[in-house]
């Protein structure tokens, strides 16, 4: 098993920045692509972002290139979502997830899901 905790999310102006940290606990977790994945209130969930295991390769949303990147640190077992030019769309529940092998961008392919945490972009 493959616990995952996010933190780092909030309100934030149209413009802004944000951070989210999803930490890692219970395997290895240089075994594992992570993914960042997001809801809104009436929609499905939606790809952000993924990353190898090693971070050498990552994949991205359109909506969310140009202003997000994932990165990892193995040695602290976690993963990164940077949100940059934040905007009202991107208000959504953020949570990440984990796979062995590689990073895709299909929900179900995820086997790891942590609770999310709660994005707000308002004025």
């Amino acid at each position: 098993q493959v616990q995952l905790v996010e933190s780092g999310g909030g309100l934030v102006q149209p413009g802004g920045s944000l951070r989210l940290s999803c930490v890692a606990s219970g395997r290895t977790f240089s075994n594992y692509a992570m993914a960042w994945f997001r809801r809104a209130p009436g929609q499905e969930r939606e790809f952000v972002g993924s990353i190898s295991w090693d971070g050498g390769s990552t994949y991205y949303g359109d909506s969310v290139k140009g202003r997000f990147t994932i990165s990892r640190e193995n040695a602290k077992n976690t993963v990164y979502l940077q949100m940059n030019s934040l905007k009202p769309e991107d208000t959504a529940v953020y949570s990440c997830a984990a796979k062995l092998g590689l990073p895709q961008t299909v929900v179900v392919l995820y086997n790891y899901w942590g609770q999310g945490t709660q994005v707000t972009v308002s004025t």
